[in-house]
């Protein structure tokens, strides 16, 4: 592969650049993750949300409770029953999160060159002065010259909010800072990141399960995000926690890499998480910011190859409080799709942020433009190539399948599925179009009752470049016979003509086992 390559199929002519975009069924194959918080929390934005394209709602445990959680929750549910988008949960956990106690909630003003204590005395009142602390360990890792961050949302570049202390002494369990930028820390919540230093607190906080064992199990969440992971270890041990918890055995857990301890471990982290959330917000802070853009091309590259969902935060943090992203920002997103992202994690930009919409709405559109330049053939060659063979069996059917679609174009490819792996596989490829993923139910029983597996793995999909899940009917049994196959082959497609994915002439691809075969078949529908 020659280093000059253009990254972009063809010369991109001017004339498509000046044309308006066209609007879509499909907004765009990249996912959207909203945070749903204060500004976003009736039904009305929730409605909104989901209209504009989000189809993972993230809870954000590190503030809040389980009750007010709930409440948006129960309204995202009637959102999504009035919109009718599929939309999935994922429970974000707090982890080993430093955070300052200001439990009067006034407004601290710090000065250039003055000195704050940092102290784990939580009985003291948060000053000036003084910064009380949720840790008491922090005087025996840090030494002088060390960088402290504080803030309500770390550092985000147009940031007024955050404080950079360097440490000059350490007094018993007290740190004294050296404050470098003068500023008034205002809000609830500032959290504390000492950089590149290993804090010793679990990965999976009492307080975090407790939250998964109630709020998340109640509410069967599809997703965890785990804050914090730093080993392998972290996410076996969270595995474990949920496959006691019976109803979560089947949660995807996403590893959120937030450190460089995260980074150090990352590919047997990468091993044994469903998926990887890059925290560049935090990461951002932990290293230098000329690392940022190469830790981003390296993950993701890796999760591709792997065929695990990669996510990226903070995009368009300016949106927080404006209705146009920066042109930086805009950039920023395009070139995380054509780095190959899965999904677009949004934060204060829909938590608290002013247009939560609109962002979503915006975020949507820059996507789907860069997916119209994604040189699929390069990344289709690097993917195959880095599989190397021989192939699994349902590695060597997926990328057929799309190599097949790409081939008679395809306007859609819809692959049969009951656990979601092979749909899975077939973005892992990367198509051009769409993956219509047909979740087909499995009849199971608990010795109690009979239940139908299928709304899990089709939600988990919902986090996955390009492929957009409908469930079958379970009254077909789609193992049974042909003739129930063709039937559930007909609903997807009248789908895909309501959705305006398909119509008459067009070419479709078909995924689907047949008694122990795989088969790949391309249909022409007629009229």
């Amino acid at each position: 592969m020659h280093s000059n390559h253009l990254l972009l199929e063809e010369p991109i002519r001017m004339a498509s650049i000046l044309e308006p975009s066209k609007s879509n069924f499909f907004p765009a194959m990249t996912k959207i993750v909203g945070t749903l918080g204060p500004r976003s929390r009736s039904v009305d934005v929730i409605s909104g949300c989901l209209n504009a394209g989000m189809s993972v709602a993230r809870f954000d445990f590190s503030w809040g409770d389980a009750d007010y959680h709930q409440e948006t929750l129960e309204n995202l549910r009637t959102a999504i029953k009035k919109t009718r988008k599929l939309c999935a949960v994922m429970l974000d956990t707090v982890g080993p999160e430093l955070q300052v106690v200001n439990k009067s909630g006034k407004a601290i003003s710090l000065e250039v060159d003055g000195i704050v204590t940092l102290t784990p005395d939580q009985g003291q009142e948060a000053s000036s002065q003084v910064l009380p602390i949720n840790f008491d360990g922090l005087s025996k890792v840090v030494k002088k010259g060390d960088t402290i961050f504080i803030g309500q949302y770390l550092f985000t570049g147009s940031e007024t909010t955050s404080v950079w202390l360097e440490v000059d002494e350490v007094k018993d369990e007290d740190v004294l800072c050296v404050i470098k930028n003068s500023t008034t820390l205002a809000g609830s919540l500032f959290t504390l990141h000492a950089s590149q230093i290993h804090i010793d607190l679990p990965t999976l906080s009492a307080q975090d399960r407790e939250v998964i064992s109630t709020w998340g199990v109640e509410n069967k969440i599809d997703f965890l995000s785990l804050s914090y992971t730093r080993h392998a270890e972290d996410v076996r041990e969270a595995r474990e926690f949920l496959s006691k918890l019976g109803d979560l055995s089947q949660t995807h857990i996403f590893a959120k890499i937030e450190n460089v301890e995260g980074l150090t471990h990352f590919d047997e982290i990468l091993q044994e998480a469903d998926g990887i959330i890059l925290s560049r917000g935090n990461l951002g802070i932990d290293l230098p910011p000329e690392k940022v853009f190469l830790f981003q091309k390296a993950a993701m590259h890796k999760c591709n190859m792997a065929g695990k969902p990669a996510v990226i935060t903070r995009v368009v943090d300016s949106m927080t409080d404006n209705l146009r992203p920066t042109r930086a920002e805009a950039t920023d997103v395009a070139n995380a799709v054509l780095d190959g992202t899965d999904a677009i994690l949004l934060g204060a930009e829909t938590l608290r942020g002013l247009y939560p919409v609109e962002c979503i709405s915006i975020v949507g559109k820059i996507c789907a433009e860069s997916e119209k330049v994604f040189n699929q053939d390069l990344y289709f060659k690097k993917t195959v190539k880095f599989v190397g063979e021989p192939m699994t069996h349902l590695e060597s059917i997926a990328s057929t399948a799309v190599r097949a679609a790409i081939k008679v174009k395809a306007s859609v490819i819809i692959c049969f599925t009951s656990s979601g792996r092979a749909a899975r596989l077939i973005a892992k490829y990367r198509p051009t179009m769409p993956v219509l993923s047909v979740v087909i139910p499995r009849l199971k029983t608990n010795q109690l009752k009979w239940s139908f597996s299928g709304a899990f793995e089709a939600r988990q999909s919902l986090i996955v470049r390009g492929l957009f899940p409908m469930l079958a009917d379970p009254r077909h049994p789609a193992e049974s016979t042909n003739a129930t196959n063709e039937s559930v082959l007909k609903v997807a497609l009248d789908h895909g003509k309501a959705s305006g994915v398909v119509k008459s002439h067009d070419r479709v691809v078909v995924c689907q086992k047949v008694g122990d075969a795989s088969v790949v078949k391309i249909i022409e529908l007629e009229d």
